[in-house]
């Protein structure tokens, strides 16, 4: 297939407007030139700012850059729209399993419990322990069989702190 019939494909469900969904393509082409990629997601959040899609995309390029504090207004969007999407309560807390049925790894269930994932793995990332900590264990809540493997981030971060609780010096009393 050739790039131009690649970039002119869709495949986002329709909702999308082609232009973004062009942009978007155009990144995946450009993906190892950082500005050039970050041209295109620029670009496809110009013209669709609150689609999931678009802010996946953005969630994407800004993590696999380790540009973290740039990645999480991109998952805060995404989450909001998939709680929308899924007829959820705004505040992610208050969702529970009567809510939707996230037993399953497909769907508006899913995307919503993949958002809350990544935006509770930034927030540990970027050392708000018990943030990302909050937002991990409602996933965990929420899929009970672990597709999501939010109990095994949860384990890591709990590592993670106990390590570098142990790793503080002690302050004699004096």
């Amino acid at each position: 297939m050739d790039d131009e019939k690649w970039l002119e494909r869709r495949y986002y469900g329709g909702d999308l407007p082609a232009e973004a969904e062009r942009a978007l393509h155009a990144a995946g082409l450009v993906w190892e030139d950082e500005e050039a990629c970050e041209t295109q997601i620029r670009r496809a959040l110009s013209v669709a700012p609150d689609h999931i899609a678009t802010n996946f995309g953005a969630f994407r390029f800004y993590y696999y850059r380790h540009r973290l504090k740039e990645t999480l207004p991109h998952l805060e969007t995404w989450l909001r729209e998939a709680i929308k999407r899924n007829g959820l309560p705004e505040d992610w807390r208050e969702v529970t399993p009567l809510h939707a049925d996230f037993t399953h790894f497909d769907g508006e269930p899913r995307a919503f419990l993949f958002a809350l994932r990544g935006y509770g793995f930034v927030l540990a990332r970027l050392k708000r322990f018990e943030e990302g900590r909050e937002a991990l264990s409602k996933v965990a809540e929420l899929d009970p069989d672990d597709h999501m493997r939010a109990r095994r981030i949860l384990q890591t971060i709990d590592e993670h702190v106990e390590d570098e609780d142990e790793e503080q010096p002690t302050q004699a009393n004096g």
